[in-house]
């Protein structure tokens, strides 16, 4: 067997690999697809149907409107960018002391906080609560909110890293030229930084679009609940229409598939370039 041949052959398995590995990601998202557009009953079916024959899409405006899904969707896009600001600005401004600036105890303090990344949130869910009720914060979202401006372990992390492949001359040609460490931050730091923030960006709304835990234990009024409870309150139905179900479900799907498509090249590049040393 020649180079090429064997070349070919062994680009041919990768992509082959790839494939496969991409069909088992895309079923049940086509699984979903394919039954919000079924009629009632057809998803029970055995053997299962992939190809819906008919394609009821009247399942849409009936599962929106069974509970107020507009009040859901406008709830989780304020959690969602209110913590996206939080995120990226704290993370930001901690990270910078950790790159740049040198105080006592910086090693000390910087592994404690990256310690911290291999604690359960199990462990702290109870006394996080109790500490959130005792602040009178309960049914608020001041609890899903305010975590996200005190800087998140992982993001810190992400962040010191890449400040640290910036090249520490142009903050001292900043700093001769008078320029503050504030102005180094916002002028220097941050416009070199959009691969990492955009990352950060895309983790933090996808962790709250998707998170079921915090708005369950803080939340207690329907007019609050974010998308994520609200599959839960459709699926507390007395009679779960299992097509309309799944039509829900995509619809709280769809919008992170899309945002995650327009935003993977920016996002792979910030995972790429974190702790380079270009």
């Amino acid at each position: 067997m020649t180079y090429r041949s064997s070349h070919i052959l062994r680009q041919l398995l990768v992509y082959t690999l790839l494939v496969i590995g991409g069909l088992a990601f895309i079923l049940p998202f086509w699984w979903i697809l394919a039954s919000s557009l079924k009629a009632p009953g057809a998803g029970m079916k055995f053997p299962p149907e992939f190809f819906p024959s008919v394609l009821i899409w009247s399942n849409y405006p009936k599962a929106l409107s069974t509970v107020p899904f507009d009040v859901y969707l406008r709830n989780t896009l304020f959690l969602g960018i209110i913590c996206v600001i939080g995120a990226v600005a704290s993370s930001a401004l901690v990270a910078y002391g950790f790159a740049r600036i040198d105080f006592r105890g910086k090693a000390l303090l910087f592994g404690l906080l990256v310690a911290t990344m291999a604690l359960p949130g199990q462990v702290t869910m109870i006394p996080v609560f109790e500490m959130f009720r005792s602040l009178g914060w309960y049914g608020s979202y001041l609890p899903l909110i305010v975590p996200s401006f005190m800087g998140a372990p992982f993001f810190v992390f992400l962040l010191t890293q890449f400040f640290k492949t910036i090249p520490e001359e142009m903050c001292d040609a900043a700093r001769v030229d008078g320029a503050s460490e504030w102005q180094i931050f916002t002028q220097i730091i941050l416009p070199l930084s959009t691969p990492v923030l955009a990352t950060i960006t895309v983790f933090t709304f996808l962790y709250a679009w998707n998170d079921f835990t915090g708005p369950l234990l803080f939340l207690n009024s329907p007019r609050n609940f974010t998308m994520a409870l609200g599959l839960q309150d459709f699926q507390g139905q007395k009679t779960i229409v299992w097509n309309q179900l799944m039509a829900a479900a995509t619809v709280f799907t769809l919008p992170i598939i899309i945002a995650f498509f327009f935003a993977q090249k920016t996002f792979i590049q910030g995972i790429k370039l974190t702790g380079s040393k270009e």
